[in-house]
């Protein structure tokens, strides 16, 4: 019955001024330029900005051939630039969970060629 009320905290969450949603998205898409770098051409790779109830949120996703999404996501807290290491940590993480995905993905249909 109470699950819609706006009971509790009604703090209006953080917001980014448009300097800082600029250099978020230019490191966002960094990120997606070195994972697109670390994977064949048939992954698809993107970025995004949404803001949430806890404040602004980034993701860059990465759709394998086959398998499921994988995503990473950035809520910046203060400084919204994404230091080099943090986007190549990021893009390598990345493009290692979708090489993953379909490795896993292919060994599922796979059947043995001798027995």
């Amino acid at each position: 019955m109470y699950g819609n009320s706006p009971i509790g905290d009604e703090s209006t969450p953080p917001e980014l001024t448009p300097e800082q949603r600029r250099n978020l998205r230019e490191g966002l898409s960094r990120v997606a330029s070195r994972t697109r770098e670390l994977l064949p051409g048939e992954f698809v790779v993107g970025s995004e900005i949404v803001s949430s109830t806890s404040g602004p949120r980034a993701t860059v996703a990465v759709q394998p051939p086959v398998g499921h999404v994988v995503s990473a996501d950035y809520s910046p807290e203060g400084d919204v630039d994404i230091s080099p290491e943090e986007r190549d940590d990021i893009a390598t993480g990345l493009a290692a969970s979708a090489a993953l995905q379909v490795k896993d993905a292919m060994s599922d249909d796979d059947e043995p060629t001798a027995k």
